[in-house]
């Protein structure tokens, strides 16, 4: 496992291409986001994503998985939105919340059995900065740890996953509030997870 030391104010960009390679190659990497760190992977390879699922014992199809994108013209190439939910999106993101939404069929096979993707686009400059430099979207789900220290501490999370991760992108201590998440799958937008973000749409 390497470590990486990206800041949000001063972006490395030989390191956020490393990464980009690692993720490319079908690695798993810890990397920050607007709200926690993050295990993240190429969202379109689905043997990385087989693995970050077994990492959180996320198996069932009845559990979300969630992908980072750049813009909201990309998440048009994976979701299924209507116009009322374009400029819903357009008013919350970037930012701390998950979209759910119907997914479409480019997502991989193991988004199969999961009628819905969730969508975020961070209010993070490494973040999307590793996606631009992937050139797809990035699998996201947040870190697991023994307490919040190793939840926000790229040495602990280091230490809690040396064996299963390839990369951790060290940018300081995190936050330890996950995203506000939505459901947009109904006929009316409904918050599943309050986090950091506020809806108030």
């Amino acid at each position: 496992m390497e470590i990486l030391e990206i800041l949000e104010n001063n972006i490395n960009q030989r390191h956020i291409e490393a990464a980009a390679r690692c993720l490319a190659d079908g690695g798993i990497i810890v990397y920050p986001t607007d709200t926690v760190y993050a295990l993240g992977c190429d969202a379109m390879n689905n043997s990385a994503i087989e693995r970050i699922c077994a990492l959180k014992d996320m198996k069932s199809a009845k559990t979300n998985l969630s992908i980072i994108c750049s813009d909201i013209s990309e998440v048009a190439q994976y979701a299924k939105f209507d116009n009322v939910q374009f400029r819903m999106m357009k008013q919350f993101l970037p930012g701390p919340f998950t979209f759910i939404f119907t997914a479409l069929n480019k997502l991989p096979k193991a988004f199969k059995g999961r009628r819905t993707v969730g969508v975020r686009i961070p209010d993070s400059k490494i973040a999307l900065a590793l996606e631009q430099a992937l050139g797809n979207p990035i699998l996201t789900t947040s870190v697991q740890g023994l307490d919040d220290d190793y939840r926000c501490e790229p040495s602990l999370i280091a230490e809690t996953y040396a064996a299963t991760v390839d990369i951790v992108i060290d940018a300081g201590r995190g936050a330890t509030t996950p995203s506000t998440v939505v459901d947009c799958t109904g006929d009316e937008p409904v918050v599943t997870r309050q986090g950091v973000g506020i809806f108030d749409y």
